[in-house]
């Protein structure tokens, strides 16, 4: 145990831990009562004795077995004092024994908290319930946090939650990975809810801030933690790439003003040239697996982004064919609209504003402000002003935040003038 180093490092090393051991305590203590909010508080509480007893006694050489046993300590005594006294103590008897292989299912995967992912994000759970527990039990977020994040009051979400943890237990939800021959089909839900947490966080869908940092960093942490448990699944390894390759771009993304920088016009000498390594590392790895999905081929083009060192290097050709194998996996529209955006780049702006007007006339995207926002930027640069300035305006009346909103203003300005 380190000496006495006073509040503030005390504070830094319960902030560490929780960061690294949240999700794996309230996992267990799930895992060994049965009692979602039970594991919770207790693992509330065992934080906030580490404070006092840290700044006290000296950080513990082992953070996260301290913090473990003070939480299972005070479920244990929790469970004690309750009605049930008996048959909780025999229940807990049983499950606090370690368990050999046999009992971890036919999965093959120990971790509580990749269990806890997979009972988060079970289909019966509405997605936005899958995304709001995957946030409270995994990353720690307050209730507030995770209210602010859906656009809701803390007290709407607290019952959203309520609500979710109920029907795990009325329904009977297993708390366990799934067997093989259901993990590709349930694994696809724990990606989803994990790519939709970071989109949230990449590019908000609403507010006076384009990005949400506490987003993305959890959503990376977290698509970390499921690569890490499922080694040999190749979309959770894209899936990080992904993220990785995406959040290397978030420095350039607004000016030092605040306002919205367009990918052409970025300063890459801002991106994060680490996470790229990283991240072009890992979508290797995930490919040389050859069971390519939709997350390797989204990383494949943010690949060609990245390593491109100037705009006009940028592969577009190489995205075009990317999107097409992209809608191969997942048929979108905003697919086709990116698709759309590198054929103009690839092949010139009357080629992409040829397959905009066609998904225009179809009226899939109606309420997408980046049609006409992609509309207008073709026509811009095809020098047909006024129409531009009618599309812009037609984005700006759908744009979702204050930034985006800004920028298409200005871009109204410039060619107007």
């Amino acid at each position: 145990m380190t000496p006495p180093a006073g509040t503030s490092a005390a504070e830094s090393a319960v902030a560490e831990a929780f960061r690294q051991e949240w999700g794996k305590i309230v996992a267990g203590l799930i895992r060994m009562t049965g009692n979602w909010d039970l594991a919770e508080e207790c693992t509330q509480d065992a934080f906030a004795t580490a404070l006092t007893k840290w700044a006290s006694d000296g950080v513990p050489d082992r953070p996260g077995a301290w913090l473990t046993t003070t939480a299972r300590n005070r479920a244990l005594d929790r469970l004690r004092r309750s009605k049930t006294e008996a048959a909780k103590l025999q229940e807990v008897a049983v499950l606090s024994v370690p368990e050999e292989p046999a009992a971890w299912g036919d999965s093959g995967v120990p971790d509580d908290r990749l269990r806890l992912m997979f009972t988060c994000c079970h289909p019966a759970l509405t997605l936005e319930a899958r995304v709001a527990l995957t946030l409270r039990t995994l990353a720690g977020l307050t209730t507030a946090e995770i209210g602010r994040a859906f656009l809701v009051p803390e007290g709407t979400m607290a019952k959203r939650l309520t609500r979710a943890k109920h029907k795990i237990r009325d329904a009977g939800i297993p708390y366990r990975v799934p067997p093989a021959h259901l993990l590709p089909e349930r694994t696809t839900g724990v990606l989803a809810v994990l790519y939709l947490l970071f989109n949230e966080g990449y590019s908000a869908s609403a507010g006076g801030d384009l990005m949400r940092p506490d987003l993305t960093g959890e959503a990376i942490r977290l698509c970390r933690l499921l690569a890490d448990l499922m080694p040999d699944e190749p979309e959770a390894t894209g899936l990080l790439a992904l993220m990785l390759l995406q959040d290397a771009r978030s420095a350039a993304r607004l000016d030092r003003r605040g306002e919205l920088v367009s990918l052409e016009d970025q300063d890459r000498t801002r991106w994060d040239r680490a996470k790229i390594a990283e991240g072009i590392a890992l979508l290797e790895a995930a490919l040389r697996r050859q069971r390519a999905g939709p997350y390797q081929v989204q990383a494949a083009i943010a690949a060609c982004h990245a390593e491109a060192l100037t705009a006009d290097e940028t592969d577009w050709a190489q995205i075009a064919l990317l999107y097409g194998e992209l809608r191969r996996f997942v048929p979108s529209p905003v697919i086709d609209l990116n698709r759309a955006v590198a054929v103009a780049m690839a092949e010139g702006p009357e080629a992409g504003l040829a397959l905009v007007d066609n998904l225009a006339a179809n009226g899939e995207l109606a309420a997408y402000y980046l049609l006409p926002a992609t509309r207008a930027d073709l026509l811009r640069r095809l020098n047909r002003g006024p129409e531009a300035v009618a599309s812009y305006r037609a984005a700006l009346n759908l744009a979702p935040t204050e930034p985006e909103r800004r920028y298409l203003a200005r871009r109204i300005a410039e060619v107007s003038g």
